[in-house]
């Protein structure tokens, strides 16, 4: 059987953890040894810090997979190993699983292999791992989602410098922003001579290029630039984030707020008033795509009280067919009375099941917890050394107390992990048990809640709908799936009796 090797890390703490991809690899080609059957042919190595589109990467081994004549052994150190990106990547590789056209191998976790025909138990073992690797990179997230909150506290800015500004190192090692001496008055002047209103954005263009304003390069700017420098309020003294809005940023201010008003004015001709948005609550607004073209599908009311959805057909490429959202509905139903219909003992089933498997994710927290501990230590002494260092003034005050922040930062942020890990065993359990007594009464929650509350809630449980002419397709969002398949596998719960019944998985 061919044999892939995917190797990948992502941060330099995973390195430092013998899991730098040299380890990975010997431990990778020593699996494939161990195994006379398997015949590596290609291997996948990559740093993932150093590529922000990782599925780009991840889908190179799924098109090569693809494109075999037989099944291909794709091997991994463990089971986050594969992929960051669980939510579409993984959802392709099971495809390709359930086709048989790939088995899964690992070297270094308590699940060696999985195939096509993994019994039920395999598959929820295997299923848990993933739970616990997304869980974890959720907490990365956490992380630095909690690091970006302090620096937007502090008015810190990490993007693209703005002309007329630039980035310098401080003498004790820090970055910061001030005006770029050559450039700032330049900038100032374009909102200055834009708030007379005698200048067109050409105009402009034309008038600043000829005082000299270039880009880093030396290059004329854009014409199209000078626009956005005129709508980025960065300039008055606030940073804008796509995902968080406007907040006010601690570095120099360029033009006053008055002046940039004046120029917004200008820019928009006059200030429209608002209008209250007559938008009608429909269920699945702005919630599906087009299975042939992509484009999103939008509603209308028919005869004053019935709501169709139909491609907007923004590519020229569909047909218009106009679906009622009741037979939209119809599947999501179905599928909140198959959670309903599972037994009560079922459910305990698969708590027990839980409780069995737990074991790893026991042994994983317990190993993460070890790796901390070893490199908080390997940190304080480097704490020690550098005290030494300076008690002895072999650095200098500004190198110490540069290198000290360091130190100290990589402890807070090992400290944090490390109480992240230690409840994270208490955490996982009482999110499966949510989830388990959650989905025996989706339906009950859906109907008895507020419109707009249906459509955050849809929003919330379907992944990647998508709409076939009238057939409505989805899979559930992570781990009500794997809820309801488990429950309806006969292979599995030993504790089912004769009177147990299937509930087939279907409608979606």
């Amino acid at each position: 059987m061919k044999a892939i090797v995917l190797a990948r890390v992502s941060t330099e703490e995973q390195k430092d953890a013998g899991n730098s991809l040299p380890a990975q690899q010997a431990r990778l080609h020593n699996l494939i040894d161990r195994n006379p059957h398997l015949l590596l042919v290609k291997e996948f190595i990559y740093d993932e810090s150093a590529y922000k589109e990782n599925r780009k990467k991840f889908a190179e081994v799924i098109d090569f997979i693809k494109a075999q004549k037989e099944t291909v052994a794709l091997c991994c150190d463990k089971v986050d190993r594969l992929s960051r990106d669980f939510l579409t990547g993984i959802v392709e590789l099971e495809k390709l699983r359930r086709e048989g056209l790939v088995e899964l191998y690992f070297a270094s976790d308590a699940v060696t292999r999985i195939h096509k025909d993994s019994t039920a138990g395999e598959l929820f073992a295997f299923n848990m791992m993933l739970s616990g690797a997304q869980y974890y990179s959720n907490c990365i997230s956490d992380n630095t989602k909690r690091a970006n909150e302090q620096r937007r506290r502090n008015g810190e800015w990490n993007g693209k410098t703005r002309i007329g500004y630039k980035n310098i190192t401080l003498e004790n090692g820090k970055k910061d922003i001030v005006f770029d001496l050559e450039r700032a008055h330049l900038v100032k002047k374009i909102f200055e001579l834009y708030a007379t209103g005698n200048y067109s954005l050409t105009t402009l263009w034309q008038e600043i290029t000829k005082m000299g304003l270039g880009n880093n390069k030396g290059e004329p700017l854009q014409r199209t630039y000078i626009q956005k420098i005129l709508k980025d309020p960065f300039f008055y003294g606030m940073a804008k984030s796509q995902k968080h809005g406007l907040y006010p940023h601690r570095y120099e201010k360029l033009v006053t707020k008055e002046l940039f008003d004046q120029c917004q004015d200008i820019l928009e001709g006059k200030r429209k008033s608002p209008t209250k948005c007559a938008s009608k609550p429909f269920l699945f607004k702005g919630l599906l795509r087009c299975k042939n073209c992509g484009c999103l599908l939008s509603p209308e009311i028919k005869k004053g009280k019935f709501i169709y959805y139909s491609c907007t057909n923004a590519k020229g490429n569909c047909k218009r067919v106009y679906v009622p959202e009741k037979e939209l509905l119809k599947p999501i139903l179905s599928v909140f009375e198959q959670f309903k219909s599972i037994p009560d003992q079922m459910h305990q089933d698969i708590v027990d099941e839980l409780r069995k498997t737990s074991e790893v994710e026991v042994e994983f927290h317990k190993n993460q917890i070890e790796r901390i501990r070893a490199e908080y230590d390997r940190t304080q002494k480097k704490i020690d050394n550098l005290l030494d260092l300076r008690l002895e003034q072999s650095i200098t005050p500004e190198m110490y107390d540069k290198k000290l922040n360091e130190l100290k930062d990589a402890q807070h942020r090992l400290n944090i992990e490390m109480e992240e890990h230690t409840n994270a065993d208490h955490e996982y359990h009482t999110h499966v048990s949510t989830v388990i007594s959650l989905s025996k009464r989706m339906g009950e929650i859906f109907e008895s809640s507020e419109p707009e509350e249906k459509r955050s809630f849809l929003a919330f449980l379907l992944q990647n709908p998508t709409v076939s002419g009238k057939t409505l397709d989805f899979s559930l969002v992570s781990p009500f799936d794997t809820v309801l398949e488990l429950a309806h596998c006969t292979s599995w719960c030993p504790r089912r009796d004769s009177n147990s019944h299937d509930i087939a998985i279907g409608g979606f």
